[in-house]
């Protein structure tokens, strides 16, 4: 078994496994350190086979700062690059 742990201050929050899947797809957010990063995020998960789920864009109803893309990968996840400091 693979395991890979992603952690922010020693906290491991995200977990990647190759076990088999307990539950369906799922919703992960990433932070980006701003717009220029959530588009780039966009393009490049496109090119390699993402689907489109939301373009980079504002996302007022999450915030009035809220800037983000979605992107489905093979699984069907939602993949999610988000920036909170759109203005």
């Amino acid at each position: 078994m693979q395991i890979l742990g992603f952690a922010n201050v020693g906290k491991n929050d995200t977990w990647i496994t190759n076990d088999e899947p307990i539950s369906g797809p799922t919703h992960l957010a990433y932070k980006a350190n701003g717009n220029v990063e959530v588009n780039a995020f966009y393009k490049e998960a496109i090119k390699v086979g993402g689907k489109d789920n939301g373009a980079p864009g504002g996302r007022p109803i999450y915030g009035p700062n809220y800037y983000a893309a979605f992107v489905l990968d093979p699984d069907g996840n939602n993949i999610e690059a988000v920036f909170r400091g759109y203005c």
